[in-house]
């Protein structure tokens, strides 16, 4: 549990205690805060209990796991050599809850556990091969989901799950109290399956988490290769070394800093490894082990005739069983069993004397520890680690005073396997347990033998053999010691009643010390429900915990100074937005444009100023492009740097330095021009928004929001919605109604052809007839010779800057329903004004999201005449019924088709004059008529031009564009007789 902490002590430190530079980089802050780690840290002490259990699938087990787990039951001290009445893990039980099977003593449980781990096995039954497949390859929750409940309904009120994790028949849950559940993080937990094919019947789930933000915990359940053989010992060895070398966990993130790399078993501060180990008991008869504890079991070991009054006789050597409870929640006894034991207290007690007793359990041959004692040598595990097979590496274990867990008959206290098989009696679970400290030890060791094998190999290379180092190697203070015994290899703890555990000292991978101490390792005998005995261990851990309040505090103090150290050194820079609608409020600084229309150029200023001491080279961050559907939307913001004293300034570059004092103007344009960009704004798919960021280079960005308010359009619409759009014009209709976005189809129609497209086809009439005019009676108002002006942009003459702000006000003209032609300036050309409004017409044509014929009617004029350019002329009239059939299926863009093309048939008539020197020369040639052969090559340009932007086609069909030409075409050539 969580010590108090005491208010005076959550106080931060000195921030001057980390010295900074100027060359502190960001990545100092993390170990500069950590520099500080006693300012936010604070000492707590937690129990952590850990059991292991195989409960051989058998029914009713998670009924029993109250009673062992969380109250500490089934301990009994006739089968345990410890003095459970002196062990500070151990309480009195209440006499109310005694009863023959649960003794006067239990283990501390409850709210005295701060972190709960349980890891079971076998959990499932996987003796049919077919059930183990299935449960392998299938997820099935269903027995975690009752070990679960199960475990939370044992625990106190408010513990908290941590994790839990099912492998096949491997089970493994940890649980912590609320104090101790809110220090907890980077819980990672993995799986390594080591069975058949690979799956999960053996093998490990482990699981690390980081307590505090000080202590990495690794907690590992196994379930080892049984069998007595040879080859299956070597088969549990290779088990636990996949295990190490397979688990790999995730990297540890402390205050968003995340490890480089993932850890491994071996990384961690406190390791606790245990299971069922499956390592026997070799080298002894197994009738002898069962028949030597037996005896133990029943008091009968060691007995003699002058046995004292009041102990164990034969009569009372009666059945006493286990009650279980069944799956149906009913409770059984068991009558098959023989070895177990009443207590009873006679009225009359003869005690021995004191002295009679040993100091020490083991020291008596006739007592349990000697009979266990005498037994552990023979013990796999043990034998495996002085080898170095497996566990060698710094593991530990605690003094086993507890009879063998494995195997038993099921219900039976001490009865060991009764049945045809009659397996030897084993400590198969095991808890095992390693720190940092005992790791380092061993690769310390190892690399002093490594040294001492290559100082041997140099003496032999120097013709030294040992027998001649004899008065050169001789250590009186060593030599003639006993050789060192296999427990300096594995250190396992022999019991002793007398001697009081001492906690040990860990210097953790963060650094802190922390102490831990193992205060009991017990098995729980007198719960019965399966083959195996349950073990737990309880270790006391003090450890140093990450106070989250102060570590915020000292944090900020540390950010503070560094930012300060580095601030002193590096250049910085000061914007200020000026003039139009935009400007600086606080820390907002936003360049507002306003109102934006389409074409329209718009620039704003801003002023940058060197404000730091030293040289500052700046520039913008380049700006991506905008995705939009499978095109892309063209830059729409550009930015200059110029000088600030100069009248008609030229752009510096994309990177300006400034000596400090100096500054420089920043030019801000925007223009929206792109189809795609105009959609999008007019749908409120996309608003004028963007963030400038102006990168100073060894110094922090600064962020210029960019911000305009779009002003709707007819550009970029449907016909549909055209057609919808009362006199008054589109932004006038919009506002009123507040529309945002797509005109519906619930607004009623009042046109049928759209309005825009009518002024802008009678005002190029007007301006093709003034335009002719001038350049009959004015010598500078000559019209352009090519065939395609003034619809051919190739052929217009104003500059596309220049043009671009005459579009604005056309376009306005026609958003507002104002006159077009007056849009423009007086002193404008005819022809000129003729070659903006075209440029307004092509742009309102190319922006139709629906086109004057729309992609289904295309198709269906592709499909009526596929080999359409072999049509010959005389046949167009007819051809030229059947367009206007399908197109009547779309009556207004059928009208918006026919009046687009007249007019485009009437300008090219106007540009082609009939002249009286054209007329005779073709009367003398006798072939056609010159006038007419200019209009036809008009007319075949401007269908060619306008084709493509009328109809709807796809530019990948081949021969789309040409079909799409004589289509516009037919109804352009007019029947002259010729």
């Amino acid at each position: 549990m969580g010590s108090q902490l005491d208010d005076s002590q959550a106080q931060p430190g000195n921030p001057e205690a980390v010295e900074f530079t100027p060359a502190t980089t960001p990545q100092s802050l993390a170990k500069a805060v950590y520099a500080r780690r006693e300012e936010y840290t604070r000492p707590h002490q937690i129990k952590v209990k850990i059991g292991t259990w195989n409960v051989a699938a058998c029914p009713g087990t998670d009924g029993d796991l109250a009673n062992w787990f969380t109250e500490g039951q089934g301990i009994d001290q006739d089968f345990a050599t410890i003095d459970l009445s002196k062990n500070s893990s151990v309480e009195r039980t209440d006499p109310a809850h005694q009863d023959e099977n649960y003794k006067p003593y239990h283990i501390v449980a409850r709210e005295k556990i701060g972190l709960y781990v349980l890891g079971l096995q076998e959990i499932v039954d996987l003796n049919y091969t077919k059930d183990y497949v299935n449960r392998a390859m299938y997820t099935d929750t269903s027995t975690l989901d009752k070990w679960q409940a199960a475990l939370e309904a044992a625990l106190p009120s408010g513990y908290e799950m941590i994790m839990t994790e099912q492998m096949t028949g491997l089970l493994l849950l940890v649980y912590a109290s609320p104090e101790v559940a809110a220090t907890i993080s980077n819980v990672s937990t993995k799986q390594v399956g080591t069975g058949l094919w690979g799956l999960g019947n053996k093998g490990a789930v482990s699981t690390r988490l980081l307590l505090g933000e000080t202590t990495r915990m690794v907690f590992i359940n196994s379930h080892l290769a049984s069998g007595t053989s040879e080859k299956d010992l070597e088969r549990r060895c290779w088990d636990a070394g996949q295990v190490v070398t397979k688990t790999q966990f995730d990297p540890i993130v402390i205050s968003g800093v995340e490890d480089d790399e993932g850890e491994k078993i071996g990384d961690e501060d406190l390791a606790f490894w245990f299971g069922d180990l499956n390592f026997r008991l070799d080298g002894l008869p197994g009738d002898d082990i069962r028949r030597l504890l037996e005896l133990h079991v029943r008091g009968e070991y060691g007995a003699a005739d002058d046995k004292p009054t009041g102990t164990w006789t034969e009569e009372d050597d009666a059945i006493t069983l286990k009650n279980s409870d069944n799956d149906d929640g009913t409770t059984t006894t068991d009558t098959n069993s023989s070895y177990s034991r009443h207590e009873r207290m006679d009225s009359e007690i003869t005690l021995p004397d004191p002295d009679d007793f040993p100091e020490d359990p083991s020291q008596d041959p006739t007592s349990l520890q000697a009979t266990i004692d005498s037994l552990l040598p023979h013990d796999q595990l043990r034998r495996m680690i002085k080898h170095r097979k497996v566990f060698h590496d710094g593991w530990r274990e605690g003094a086993i005073s507890f009879l063998p867990t494995y195997k038993y008959d099921v219900g039976t206290i001490g009865q060991f396997d009764s049945s045809e098989k009659q397996r030897a009696p084993s400590w198969c679970d095991r808890i095992l347990f390693r720190t940092r400290t005992d790791r380092e030890k061993f690769e310390q060791k190892l690399q002093e033998e490594e040294e001492a094998r290559k100082k041997d190999e140099e003496m032999k290379a120097r013709g030294l053999e040992d027998d001649d180092d004899v008065l050169f190697s001789y250590d009186p203070d060593a030599d003639g010691d006993e050789p060192a015994s296999s427990s300096e290899e594995f250190q396992y703890y022999e019991y002793d009643e007398n001697e009081d555990p001492e906690a040990e000292d860990i210097l953790t991978k963060e650094g802190f010390h922390d102490r831990i101490n193992l205060e009991i390792y017990a098995s729980h005998q007198r719960i019965s429900s399966s083959d195996h005995k349950p073990i737990t261990s309880i270790f006391t851990l003090d450890y140093d915990a990450v106070v989250p309040e102060l570590k915020q505090i000292v944090h900020a103090e540390v950010a503070r100074e560094l930012d300060r150290a580095e601030n002193e050194g590096r250049p910085g820079i000061t914007v200020i937005v000026e003039g139009g609608e935009g400007g600086f409020n606080g820390d907002d600084r936003v360049v507002d444009f306003g109102s934006v229309r389409p074409l329209e150029r718009k620039t704003r200023s801003l002023t940058v100023a060197n404000t730091s001491s030293v040289p500052a080279t700046f520039s913008f961050v380049e700006r991506p492009t905008v995705e939009e559907g499978e095109e892309q939307i063209k830059g729409w913001l550009k930015t200059s740097f110029v000088r600030a004293d100069e009248d008609s300034p030229e752009p510096l570059g994309k990177s300006v330095t400034l000596e400090p004092g100096e500054t420089v103007s920043i030019l801000v344009e925007i223009q929206i021009y792109s189809i795609l960009h105009i959609r999008a704004l007019n749908e409120v798919r996309s608003l004028i928004e963007d963030v400038l960021v102006l990168r100073v280079e060894d110094g922090r960005d600064h962020f210029v929001p960019v911000r305009g308010t779009w002003q709707p359009t007819c550009l970029g619409r449907s016909i549909s919605e055209l057609i919808r759009v009362p006199d008054g014009g589109i932004i006038k209709f919009l506002k009123d109604n507040d529309i945002k976005g797509v005109i519906s189809d619930d607004w009623p129609p009042h046109v049928s052809v759209p309005r825009e497209l009518l002024k802008l086809t009678d005002a190029a009439a007007n301006l093709v007839e003034r335009s002719v005019a001038d350049a009959a009676m004015l010598d500078d108002a000559a019209l352009p010779q090519e065939a395609g002006w003034p619809v051919d942009p190739a052929t217009w003459r104003m500059q596309e800057s220049e043009r671009q702000a005459h579009q604005t006000e056309m376009i306005n003209a026609l958003d507002t329903d104002s006159p077009l032609i007056e849009s423009l300036s007086i002193d404008m050309l005819a022809s000129t004004k003729l070659e903006v409004l075209f440029s307004v017409l092509w742009l309102f044509l190319e922006s139709l999201t629906d086109g004057i014929i729309p992609a289904h009617l295309w198709t269906k004029l592709s499909a009526m005449s596929p080999n359409i350019s072999s049509i010959p002329v005389a046949s167009w009239p007819d051809s030229k019924a059947e367009i206007l059939d399908i197109l009547a299926s779309a009556p207004n863009h059928n009208i918006a088709f026919v009046f687009l093309a007249a007019t485009l048939s009437r300008i090219a008539s106007e540009l082609t004059p009939t002249t009286t020197l054209t007329r005779r020369i073709s009367f003398r040639l006798g072939g056609e008529k010159e006038d007419t052969r200019r209009r036809r090559t008009r007319e075949r340009r401007f269908a060619e031009l306008v084709g493509p932007l009328v109809c709807r086609i796809d530019e990948k069909e081949k021969g789309a564009k040409d079909r799409a030409r004589l289509v516009l075409e037919m109804f352009l050539r007019r029947d002259d007789g010729s």
